[in-house]
């Protein structure tokens, strides 16, 4: 088995973790261990951004996470066990996390929205049809 890499705090980039939560799947997936505050595995993961993810899919994901020094990692027995690295990141690039969520959040919640005025067009749509 292939030994987890972490990156050191100090080689954590600002380009490195834009490029990992670049990913719709990545960035739900930062989000919600964000939120879990906690060790969370990979099979919680199934179902993200509204569709299915394989979990050899899931596997690339967190490998990019981790290797941008987001997430670390670690095996227990068949499962990987992750965590954010939140506070190191937060030491190394003060405001940085956090404005990202909130982006994210807002990004989410206008995506949401439309969605919604979609839907309620198609209804209206075929009712008046």
């Amino acid at each position: 088995m292939r030994p987890l890499i972490h990156p050191s705090i100090d080689d954590v980039t600002i380009e490195g973790i834009l490029h990992a939560l670049a990913d719709p799947v990545r960035a739900a997936i930062y989000a919600e261990l964000a939120v879990r505050d906690g060790v969370a595995t990979c099979s919680a993961f199934t179902h993200v951004v509204d569709r299915e993810i394989p979990k050899s899919t899931l596997s690339q994901h967190f490998r990019a996470l981790r290797e941008a020094g987001l997430i670390r990692s670690e095996r227990a027995g068949v499962e990987m066990r992750s965590t954010t690295r939140c506070k190191e990141i937060e030491q190394r690039f003060p405001g940085l996390i956090p404005s990202i969520m909130k982006a994210y959040a807002i990004e989410n919640a206008g995506k949401s929205q439309s969605t919604k005025r979609k839907a309620a067009k198609k209804r209206a749509r075929s009712t008046a049809s």
